[in-house]
């Protein structure tokens, strides 16, 4: 356990894996609602991905933020390599998790390459494998499972097939988070696979579908922990988290301004109301994502905060 203390929730530097080959994961597909059939075949998928890919970069590259992009390897097929913040975490004390993954055809995302290319940029004190614990059936898919509150040293969590008890409290112990633990119900009346697609924490604010937590105790809790941490609430509907409002992400860029990246159908999904109350908090960066968002994640799961100390 260590108490290195982040001074900032936002990053001003991400990580992202440009997609060789990409459509809804079949493997994943049991347990995520948010994931959509496709009607076109995997070439021209794989293509609009990647348009809507270099799209991004370049919009965050605009706005001023630091983009490192990894290009995935053509085999085996990974379809869902271009979310690898379920995979790998970055720490302020220059750690680096290696996350335990449900779906065998993910695993092969983790890239031993990648960190080493992070390794000649940033400073990196320790590697984090947890990745052993999938042979026991425990999981727990990087910042797909931990939204973190990384100042006041939180973690919220979702429980479902990939975010495991187990997991979480050993994240908590060896990282010194305090853990929120609730389950949240998604659209066909199962856990939501990921927190991060119901909340989304910023400097000063939270969205969060606290409607989706069906426990009412569970979600006074959340709801109190939220704002006793001074984060101002702006709750999402059911229908809205089902719309990726809620996986969007803060980030700041190089002036020090903070943009609250998402989708563009995210964004068309909150009201003038919502939309007015984070503005005060954040720049919107809108990106549109909806051939990537069929694989059932969206922007936030495409970027993998960079928290790691630089190298001078």
């Amino acid at each position: 356990m260590r108490g290195n203390i982040a001074r900032f929730q936002s990053a001003d530097s991400v990580l992202m894996i440009r997609p060789a080959r990409f459509y809804p994961n079949p493997d994943t597909e049991a347990d995520n609602a948010f994931q959509r059939a496709a009607n076109r075949d995997a070439d021209m998928l794989t293509t609009a991905a990647r348009e809507e890919f270099e799209a991004a970069v370049r919009a965050l590259r605009a706005a001023g933020v630091e983009v490192h992009v990894f290009d995935d390897s053509p085999y085996p097929e990974k379809p869902d390599a271009v979310f690898p913040n379920n995979w790998i975490s970055t720490h302020h004390d220059g750690r680096i998790i290696l996350f335990p993954m449900c779906s065998a055809l993910r695993r092969g995302e983790r890239r031993r390459d990648l960190i080493e290319e992070l390794r000649s940029r940033y400073q990196v004190s320790e590697v984090v494998d947890y990745s052993p614990f999938e042979n026991e059936g425990c999981y727990l898919e990087g910042t797909g499972s931990l939204v973190l509150d990384h100042v006041n040293k939180i973690a919220y969590v979702s429980l479902s097939n990939r975010s495991s008890p187990r997991m979480v409290e050993r994240f908590a112990g060896d990282f010194d988070y305090e853990p929120v633990i609730f389950t949240s119900i998604g659209p066909d009346g199962r856990p939501i696979y990921h927190t991060n697609v119901m909340m989304c924490i910023g400097t000063d604010f939270a969205l969060a579908g606290l409607e989706t937590i069906a426990d009412k105790t569970a979600r006074k809790r959340v709801r109190e922990r939220l704002e006793s941490s001074g984060k101002e609430i702006v709750e999402l509907s059911a229908e809205q988290v089902a719309n990726f409002a809620g996986n969007a992400i803060e980030l700041r860029n190089r002036g020090g301004e903070k943009l609250l990246v998402l989708s563009s159908r995210a964004a068309g999904a909150l009201t003038a109301e919502q939309r007015e109350r984070l503005s005060n908090y954040a720049r919107f960066l809108a990106l549109p994502l909806s051939t990537i968002e069929l694989g059932g994640g969206s922007a936030r799961c495409m970027m993998a905060e960079i928290y790691l100390p630089r190298r001078s």
